[in-house]
């Protein structure tokens, strides 16, 4: 992102990386009972560079979901957000200072 920055404005930022988070098995599954959550996918993930160590941030999809009229949904959201949360948790155990995940209700 940093990149970009300076490249298209000209202006310096600290470290920052947009992942797309995809497990194409739950992906598929809110597909079925919601058509158009493809323009929620993939679940976005940053790093970045925070008072010398590293923040990993990922928007919970339970609250993302809420925003979509499906209670079918929930469900699938609560298991989405257990896994970023498990990976988040990993990276956390195996690298420098690293920030759990952030919920949306929380920022």
């Amino acid at each position: 992102m940093q990149g970009t920055l300076k490249k298209k404005l000209g202006v310096e930022f600290p470290p920052y990386y947009i992942l797309g988070a995809c497990n194409p098995q739950m992906a598929y599954k809110a597909l079925l009972v919601e058509d158009r959550i493809g323009t929620m996918l993939p679940c976005n993930v940053i790093l970045r560079q925070k008072d010398g160590g590293i923040e990993i941030s990922a928007v919970d999809p339970v609250a993302s979901m809420q925003a979509i009229d499906n209670p079918l949904l929930a469900g699938i959201a609560r298991d989405v957000r257990d896994m970023l949360r498990k990976a988040v948790e990993q990276v956390g155990n195996s690298a420098p200072p690293v920030e759990r995940l952030a919920h949306a209700e929380s920022r």
